[in-house]
This record gives structure tokens, sequence and C-alpha cells, in this order.
């Protein structure tokens, strides 16, 4: 032991007249512990690296797909997926082969999401379903010519590969509806045993990043996976529920606010208390998921740190601003796409309003007297965003998900809403938001106070929505 420090203070004393911050080379410290039964990983994870799909270079993070992979093959007996979208060709033959060793698989999708793109034209869609399929045809082209073969296509399309192989799927119009606000979960449920979630969509641009777009890293994103028959139970209940009797059958299926209205529940996994919420609830339900959040942030007592894609709620805004004046030290870090938009609370904690393009203001809008200091933008790829949907609270609990902190969160669209009461985990999200925070530019941004200025030259001080 006393050799051992003796060593690292001779490498420092080598490297005190470096003119760069010196390093000690020898073992890395040891990784944080994870709670017992419990899993997380990021993709854009400095501690890590892995093979990127799209060009076969290195890169900084965890590879979720590998990681979501090799759990579905270790399936003996079930597995049930729910996920806004799904197009990776690689999850999709994984489940192909689950089902042909004998493995019960079924799969729910979001409408939007739910059909084989390779047999869509693009010149029918709208501009954003184009620019999807255009981004899909591409990542097909495996041999890389510049020419996306039908078999190629084909071979490319996760939808596709499932249908054809009559794997059990629907979407969220299976109740007779034009579908709930979105079928926003993203959960695995396996052998009634394990659940994984988290803010991850199944797709390349979920995980890896884009095609074409050599800085793409994907969206910044996370996924947690809980070792707990009780849990899996929790969830595979939200499950049957959306799956009614499957496809095609009755008209027994159930989203959004058909669903049946349940509040939190609560599972014990180890020492670890995980809080469960599935969303959509009316406004007039108080269990419904902004009075949750708002209740969880109101108990902190020493710092939050929230990591955000969306955020919109002005109620939360409110408990914010309560938390500011106790003295509550506050970090956020928010989509840099999403944070300048009208409607963003964002930029009610950074003080300022924006109307939209019909110079309109939001409705009861209060921004902060004071900008809150301790609001920023992280560095991300120009085509990738800011995914999270988590907070830490007082270092000791995670609020994560895939529900973002906006009315349509709570009140349409289905989403998962988790509370994890343990320190150790919330080490992992605090480091993960220290990553980011490092990169984050703080405050009212140029590309922000550019736009607020055309806006007031536009609009002077806009008017406010009825």
């Amino acid at each position: 032991m006393l050799k051992s420090k003796l060593g690292w203070m001779a490498a420092a004393l080598l490297c005190s007249g470096c003119s760069q911050a010196g390093s000690v080379v020898g073992t890395a410290p040891a990784d944080l512990a994870m709670p017992e039964q419990i899993d997380v990983v990021f993709n854009h994870n400095a501690r890590s690296r892995y093979r990127s799909p799209l060009t076969g270079d290195w890169r900084n993070g965890d590879d979720m797909e590998a990681w979501l992979i090799a759990a579905i093959n270790a399936a003996h007996e079930e597995v049930l997926l729910a996920v806004q979208e799904l197009s990776l060709p690689k999850v999709a033959q994984a489940l192909i082969a689950a089902q042909q060793r004998g493995v019960h698989v079924a799969v729910v999708l979001e409408n939007n999401y739910s059909q084989a793109w390779s047999e869509q034209r693009p010149s029918r869609l709208n501009q954003r379903d184009r620019q999807r399929w255009h981004q899909l045809n591409r990542l097909a082209d495996s041999n890389g010519d510049g020419s996306t073969s039908p078999e190629e296509a084909f071979r490319g399309d996760a939808v596709a590969l499932l249908q054809a192989a009559q794997i059990p799927l629907l979407d969220d119009t299976e109740d007779g509806s034009s579908g709930s606000g979105l079928m926003h979960h993203k959960f695995l449920v396996i052998d009634q045993a394990t659940v994984i979630t988290g803010s991850a969509n199944l797709t390349s641009s979920g995980l890896h990043g884009d095609a074409g777009r050599p800085s793409s890293r994907g969206n910044v994103n996370h996924l947690l996976r809980f070792h707990s028959p009780e849990l899996a139970l929790v969830f595979r209940k939200e499950f049957t529920q959306m799956w009614g009797d499957g496809p095609g059958g009755e008209q027994d299926s159930r989203f959004g606010l058909q669903k049946a209205k349940e509040g939190m529940q609560t599972v014990q996994i180890s020492d670890t208390q995980v809080d469960v919420l599935f969303s959509p609830h009316p406004k007039r339900d108080a269990n419904h998921g902004l009075n949750l959040l708002a209740k969880r942030l109101k108990a902190a007592k020493k710092s939050l740190d929230m990591a955000l894609f969306v955020f919109s709620a002005q109620q939360l805004t409110n408990v914010l601003r309560e938390k500011v004046e106790q003295g509550v030290e506050i970090r956020l870090v928010a989509d840099p796409g999403f944070a300048s938009r009208p409607f963003s609370e964002v930029l009610d904690l950074l003080g300022v309003t924006l109307p939209d393009h019909t110079c309109k203001v939001e409705a009861d809008n209060q921004p902060l007297e004071q900008a809150l200091q301790g609001v920023g933008t992280p560095r991300v790829a120009r085509s990738d965003k800011l995914h999270h949907k988590f907070a830490v609270i007082d270092n000791r609990k995670v609020i994560t998900g895939s529900f973002n902190w906006s009315p349509s969160a709570a009140h349409t669209n289905d989403e998962t809403l988790l509370v994890i009461h343990s320190p150790k985990l919330a080490a992992h999200f605090t480091r993960e938001m220290n990553r980011m925070w490092r990169s984050a530019e703080l405050g009212v941004t140029s590309r922000l106070q550019r736009k607020l200025d055309r806006q007031k030259i536009r609009c002077e001080d806009g008017v406010e929505r009825d």
C-alpha cells in the first residue's frame, strides 16, 4: 500500500512542471456503484466506447443497441415491447429470432410509425415524414453504393421485417380511435422479470446518430434495466391494457384517456424504492404527472439538477421559483432547439418573453423577474437533440422515464414516469449532468438574443393569448 502511494506521488511530482495538467498512468479510479438489480447506460457516456454502426469508427458512449439485443437474446418466455418508434433492423431481427425459438413476442408502436417505410412513397409524405424516409433509405444502403435496392430496403425496414415474420404488432388506433396524443412509451418487459425503459426511441437517431452526418452522435439518451418481477408485473399490466386481445380482434385495446386511471404505484427492488406512474390523466384528476413532479420538486432541500428535452409546464416553473427563493441550488440543461420556442418554460426561467409567429404570448406567461443563473443549453451536433427527461433531487432521487415536462405528457399521451429513490443511481445521473454542464452555454445565448431582437422589432411587446 505504501509503495503504491509513493509511486503515485512520484508520478505527480514528475508532472508538476508540465505545461498541461498531468494525469497518473495506472489503474483507473473505481467506477460508481450501481444499486442492486438496477443498471443504467448513456449513449454519450464519456467513460465507455464502442464502434459506431454508421461509420465503423470508435466513439464515446454505451452501445445501447447491443445492450438491448443482448437482453432480447436472453429471453426464454416473453418479450413485450411498447415504444414510440422502432426502426433498428437488428433489434427487429432479435425479436424475430426470439419468436423462432418459442418466445412470445408482442409489439406496440405509435400509429405514425407503425407502417413499413419501405412501402411508402416519399412524394405522398409530409416534409417531416419525407425527411425520415430519406434518412432510413440511406441507412438501408448496406453496400454503400448510393442506391438502395428493394432487397436492401426490406432488410433495413424494422417494421417490414416484423410484419413478414408475423410478429403480432398494433398501434394506438387499435381501440377504434385516431390514436392517443402520442403512444410515447419506451419500455420492454422480458420474461415477466426484467423491465428496460428510459428516454430513448429505438432508432438510429435515438441511439447512434444520423446517416451522412459525421458529427452526429445521436440524441442524448439513457436506458435503465430493472431486474424485478414485481416491477415487471406493473409494466406488464400497462402493456396488457393497451394490447387488449391483440391486432384485428375486438376494439378492446385501451390507449390515452380510455385507459383505466391509476395513481402512483410503488415497488421495492432490494433497498431501492421505485415509484411508477403511467399517464394520461384528466386535468381534474389529482394523480396526474405534473402534480407528481411538482410534489417531488417541492421536496428538494439542497439541490435540483434537470436535463430536459421539453419543458412547457408553467406549474413546474412556479415551483422552481419557490425553490430559488428558498436557496435550493438549481441547474438545468435544456435541448437547444426546444429552449427557444415561444411556449418553452426555459424562457421563463431566463426572465424573457418570446411572442410566437402570430405575435401572441402564451396565456398565463410568468417569466422570472430575475433570470435564473443555472440554466443552459449544452453543445450537441446540429442534428442531435438533448432527449433526456430526468431530474436529480438532493443527490438522492432520480425522476426519469418517457415523460416530457409538458401538459401533453400528463393529459393526452401514453407515458412512463418514474421516481427512483437511490443515492447510488443518482450519482450516475449527476455524472451525466456534469458532462453536459461542462459544455453548456449559460443564460440567454447569442442565438436566442437574435431571435428575441427580431421578434421585438416585428411584434413589439406581443399580445397575450386568450
